[in-house]
């Protein structure tokens, strides 16, 4: 450990390391692409019923629940326990879908997943918390790139072990329990951060005058060239201003973190922009997450896995490279987003609703696939760039409240969506039917956002056109000090 203190150089390369282990192993995970055909065959003997209206709905329930205490105790305990908390979970989970028979066992199973989930903040939020601002952007690369990366190589090898090796949907629930519970042993190895973004964190004074500060404090500069340094500066020093008379400051450690959230997030929100961004991020990730937890049960609908072969492994390893592509290009990609970021948003939203009404109307898996591979690698685009959107303007710790924030709104309308179209309390709809109310609900997004960029461009338009008429007034006459000939180059 002494060592590890006197290089401070390098010091963020053994977590770094550890947790990029720690996220492979977590991700490699071959039985998830043939999750339904697993429960639905003879290993489990589940009917489709029973796992889209009685046990698929845990999951979504249990996230809700757990999201918002455990993103609490995530910074309260200092991140490190909470990812072994995920590990443990990890374990639980595999090993009741190894040996669980029966609904409740699998409704369990759905619970822990839940928990899984809802910690997985911790392992992005682990990373700021042991190195300097400076290397924030290159590990929380690594950490994203490699949890791709595992999830592509898991869904490879597992289209290959059953189509070439023609093994047991069984065995691929083995290798992911004995990969999970590698990416256990990682976890433990993790050092434990003396600083965290909220109950921990650094003095304000101290981090006004420390050195590694100054470096998050010199980007508004490069905000600015993007239309957005306003909106940073004051984002930046949103939690230095304790000192400051006109802050509240409760005795209380726990009351003051959550009443600094609550004035953070009204400033954030308080940005048209921001809360717009926000708002697609929700409503999308809402629907995205519905689609991915139950697709596979709409593939088998379309193409039973005891009749025919299955692409499953190969169409998600596909969706998530083609998505990672797609993410990568948004940064070479250069596109006033103030002016047609929304109307972007409105012309994907467009595609995702036509691909699922494609998965819904179409009766070849073959076409199933495509709207699945169109409509994923369409969100992670956009994804990506609302991610973009909303971070240059917030510090890290209000870009993490504000992806909390994001991410429980989504549930609660996921939520309501599963309660509505798929529990069994509610209309319980064919998964076919069901394809089709998602289109619906990415093409009502579609028609709100298109409304929207419409109004913006054409304020753009009018408030140029105010502009150049007094811009030509301005300019027609000369200066008094001025020559003549000044303000003809001018024009020119």
């Amino acid at each position: 450990m002494d060592g590890y203190r006197t290089s401070p150089s390098s010091s963020w390369i053994y977590p770094t390391v550890i947790l990029c282990l720690y996220g492979f192993f977590s991700m490699m995970r071959p039985s998830e692409p043939f999750l339904i055909p697993y429960l639905s065959g003879p290993n489990k003997n589940l009917t489709t019923t029973e796992i889209m209206g009685e046990i698929f709905p845990v999951w979504t329930y249990s996230y809700l629940v757990l999201l918002f205490p455990v993103f609490v105790l995530t910074d309260y305990v200092r991140y490190k326990p909470v990812i072994v908390l995920q590990g443990v979970s990890f374990i639980i989970t595999w090993l009741l879908l190894l040996f669980g028979q029966g609904v409740m066992s699998m409704q369990v199973v759905e619970f822990f997943y839940g928990m899984v989930t809802a910690t997985e903040v911790a392992y992005y939020a682990y990373i700021y918390s042991v190195v300097s601002p400076e290397h924030y952007q290159r590990v929380s690369s690594y950490c994203r790139s490699v949890t791709l990366v595992a999830y592509t190589a898991a869904s490879v090898l597992a289209q290959l072990l059953v189509s070439l090796a023609h093994l047991s949907y069984f065995y691929l629930n083995v290798i992911s329990l004995v990969s999970v519970s590698i990416a256990f042993i990682f976890s433990l190895f993790l050092p434990m951060p003396k600083k965290t973004m909220f109950f921990h964190a650094k003095p304000s004074k101290e981090i006004k005058t420390s050195p590694s500060m100054s470096v998050v404090l010199a980007e508004p500069h490069e905000g600015e060239v993007l239309g957005c340094g306003s909106e940073k500066s004051t984002a930046t020093s949103g939690n230095m201003n304790d000192d400051q008379p006109s802050s509240p400051k409760p005795k209380n450690v726990i009351l003051r973190v959550f009443v600094q959230w609550f004035l953070d997030l009204k400033e954030c929100y308080s940005s048209k922009h921001l809360f717009y961004w926000s708002l697609w991020w929700a409503f999308s990730t809402a629907g995205f997450n519905q689609v991915l937890n139950y697709v596979q049960i709409l593939w088998d609908y379309k193409a039973p896995s005891q009749d025919s072969l299955i692409y499953n492994g190969a169409v998600e390893a596909i969706a998530t490279f083609g998505g990672a592509v797609a993410a990568f290009a948004v940064g070479y990609v250069k596109v006033n987003w103030d002016l047609l970021g929304e109307l972007a948003l409105a012309l994907f939203s467009v595609v995702s609703a036509g691909s699922l009404f494609l998965m819904h109307y179409t009766a070849s898996i073959w076409a199933c696939y495509a709207g699945y591979l169109i409509f994923k690698s369409s969100y992670m685009l956009l994804i990506t760039i609302a991610v973009f959107q909303i971070a240059v303007n917030l510090s890290v710790e209000r870009y993490a409240l504000v992806f909390g924030i994001n991410t429980f709104i989504a549930l609660v309308i996921q939520t309501i969506m599963t309660v509505i179209v798929v529990d069994q309390s509610g209309l319980n709809l064919q998964i076919s039917i069901q394809f089709l109310v998602y289109g619906s609900y990415f093409a009502v997004i579609a028609g709100i956002f298109l409304i929207r960029s419409v109004y913006i461009i054409y304020s753009a338009k009018c408030r140029k056109e105010v502009q150049s008429p007094a811009a030509s007034q301005n300019l027609e006459g000369p200066h008094p000090e001025e020559p003549r000939n000044t303000i003809t180059s001018t024009k020119l």
